[in-house]
């Protein structure tokens, strides 16, 4: 299984507010059909589909305690190239500088924990 397929289950608590946060941000949030098959006939998964006007976009929510490196966020690049949704979104706790230069270059939203809990 590669980093891309790996999907561990997402504490709720986080899970629960970033989708508070994306509904307040007005973004139409869907946590139901997030497995995806993509042009290379890989299935992706996301642990939502966020939406606001016409772009959609795949988020993946990672609350480890640990720092969310560059290799995750091209998984999560590659997978939302894949399926042709716009730019991915990542959720965690803290990321490494290698994973924001990248993000940063690819337009990857990174957003902490921190960020979305102060929204509430």
């Amino acid at each position: 299984m590669s980093i891309g397929e790996e999907q561990p289950e997402p504490k709720s608590h986080l899970l629960e507010l970033a989708i508070g946060y994306f509904k307040k941000e007005g973004y139409k949030v869907n946590r139901e059909n997030v497995v995806l098959e993509g042009f290379s006939g890989e299935n992706r998964h996301f642990d939502l589909i966020v939406q606001k006007g016409r772009i959609e976009q795949g988020v993946w929510v990672r609350d480890w305690n640990r720092t969310i490196g560059v290799n995750v966020i091209i998984c999560l690049d590659t997978s939302s190239e894949d399926v042709r949704l716009g730019s991915p979104i990542m959720i965690g706790d803290k990321f490494s500088d290698h994973a924001k230069s990248y993000s940063n270059r690819r337009k990857i939203t990174l957003l902490t924990k921190q960020k979305i809990d102060s929204f509430r």
